[in-house]
């Protein structure tokens, strides 16, 4: 099938019980995917219609499984019908592992099997194989988890399904000022404070580190140079290891007193050494506080 604009892409996630569906769905929440779990496939035309006529939603994940094993039998009738479907890009996943290491995860988590709620794990886990096979032979990508690691799959799975064209991880840079608290989102967070304030200059103090005067100000100071070139060293040699752990987006907030001038300039700085590498987006969360609280005085 030819991908347009308007094609939409359709992911149904099924597998055994205990092979890694909820991983699954987080990844592809990370991804940008619109998830449903446990969504019984009659179902799924129904809402289909309805999506394609909002028009809105490109990319979308449904997990089908056990919990709704009452509507398997038409499950490769309706993914057939919808692989006919001009504008749906529609593929199964299917995750697996060895009996062996799913009866190791059953115990480890003491839940009960969703086909054995009364009776022997393996029993429920060999009638589950029957129900599945028919959706396991339809599926274009299958992942065993045997050997896998929750991030181990993210990563299979970020290498199948993400769009090139859309880079996963991105950088947020954030300015903020310690008088109005910590941002709550943040991962890493730099103080500025020990740079000289260009609160202090009268013809400064009432602009802000976008303004050119303010940012020569704060940059064109020695210690500030030497200290970025520092941190955005750091911070280059750390980036590949967030992505290696899974991290699909990163917070660097930089903070100064009121988040005016000079935690603004250094935002803007590590967000320009960092915009040919990844997708950035820097913001300023303080730097109009104060002329708020003026105004309202």
């Amino acid at each position: 099938m030819q991908e347009t604009e308007n094609t939409v892409e359709l992911v149904i996630i099924s597998g055994m019980s205990g092979a890694g569906k909820t991983v699954a769905v987080q990844a592809f929440e990370d991804l940008g995917y619109f998830c449903i779990d446990n969504m019984p496939p009659a179902l799924i035309p129904k809402f289909w219609e309805l999506l394609t006529k909002a028009g809105t939603i490109k990319k979308v994940a449904l997990v089908v499984d056990l919990r709704s094993r009452a509507f398997y039998d038409q499950i490769v009738d309706i993914l057939n019908g919808l692989e006919n479907s001009e504008d749906v890009n529609a593929r199964v996943l299917f995750l697996d592992a060895t009996d062996t290491e799913l009866v190791s995860r059953y115990k480890e988590t003491r839940r009960a099997h969703p086909l054995a709620m009364e009776g022997r794990l393996m029993d429920g886990i060999t009638k589950e194989r029957e129900l599945l096979r028919p959706l396991r032979n339809h599926a274009e990508v299958i992942i065993d988890t045997t050997n896998l690691s929750p991030r181990e799959l993210r990563e299979e799975l970020f290498a199948s399904f993400k769009n090139k064209r859309r880079p996963v991880f991105h950088l947020e840079v954030m300015s903020f000022g310690f008088k109005y608290g910590l941002p709550l989102d943040a991962d890493i967070v730099m103080d500025v404070r020990f740079l000289p304030n260009p609160y202090y200059v009268p013809e400064l103090k009432e602009k802000n580190g976008t303004d050119p005067d303010v940012y020569d100000y704060v940059m064109k100071n020695p210690l500030a140079e030497s200290f970025f070139k520092q941190y955005d060293q750091l911070l280059h040699e750390i980036m590949p290891e967030y992505i290696k752990e899974g991290k699909t987006s990163l917070t660097i907030a930089i903070g100064c007193t009121g988040g005016q001038h000079r935690s603004v300039a250094f935002a803007e700085r590590i967000g320009a050494s960092f915009k040919d590498e990844y997708p950035v987006d820097v913001t300023h969360r303080d730097m109009d506080k104060r002329k708020e609280t003026v105004n309202r005085s």
